[in-house]
């Protein structure tokens, strides 16, 4: 059992997901890293030598392995203080919606939406039950939460369901001191963005190199909503890249 703060971090192998569990770690968190490839675990856990991690491989989508892994959690940490619900997908890239297979649609439904709802359930249940009781679950927006990209509808319409989700579990936490919030990025320089610095289709169909920022200003922002004290939530936090295509015409 640790004495310190406990997170749990999604999709922790690569990306924000990576960023954000090596912010905690350097801070003095103990940190449980997830996903579904072990090695890209055991590498992020490796970049910090000294932060007590714990390797627990899962797929989010599916509920045994979400079980098993807050149960781990509990069995090597006692408790549990924050969810940061990372993992995502964003689907086949350039398809047009009228050729979007529906296993595709599905299986980023299953990762951004269904993966994020058993992870959020299993945490919430923690932090009703634990003694102290509460804590805090961070879901990972996108600023697709507000305004789509073309050829992106599996995407968007998950991360605006996020939203909801993230509305709807910070009403029903109010009693538990649970919590629950929403951070959307836009533009964090990751494997996942690497193709905007070159070109990324634009609404009037062109295509254009656009603007990124540094993964570890998101990563720092986390940290900031998760060390703030019970009392005080930030609910909705907007971080991108200053000067990309989003607000206004672009």
């Amino acid at each position: 059992m640790s004495a310190g703060r406990i997170a749990v971090v999604t999709g922790a192998g690569s990306g924000i997901g990576r960023a954000v569990a090596l912010e905690l770690l350097g801070a003095g968190w103990s940190v449980a890293l997830t996903g579904r490839r072990t090695e890209r675990l055991e590498e992020t856990a490796a970049l910090a030598p000294d932060g007590d991690s714990l390797v627990v491989r899962a797929d989010v989508a599916q509920p045994d392995d979400v079980a098993a892994l807050f149960a781990a959690v509990r069995e090597r940490f006692g408790r549990l203080d924050l969810l940061f619900n990372n993992a995502g997908t964003f689907g086949p890239g350039g398809v047009a919606f009228e050729d979007l297979a529906y296993d595709a649609w599905r299986h980023v439904v299953d990762t951004n939406l269904n993966g994020a709802f058993l992870c959020a359930q299993a945490a919430y249940r923690q932090l009703k039950e634990q003694d102290p009781q509460g804590g805090r679950i961070i879901n990972n927006g996108s600023i697709s939460a507000h305004t789509p990209r073309p050829h992106s509808a599996p995407y968007t319409a998950t991360k605006h369901a996020l939203t909801g989700l993230t509305k709807a579990l910070a009403l029903d936490g109010r009693p538990y001191r649970i919590a629950v919030s929403q951070i959307d990025i836009g533009n964090a320089a990751t494997d996942m963005t690497a193709r905007m610095q070159t070109g990324a289709l634009q609404a009037n169909g062109e295509v254009a190199p656009e603007p990124v920022m540094d993964v570890a200003d998101v990563a720092r922002t986390v940290r900031h909503m998760a060390e703030l004290p019970l009392e005080a939530n930030v609910q909705f936090a907007t971080v991108l890249a200053t000067t990309m295509p989003y607000a206004g015409r672009g």
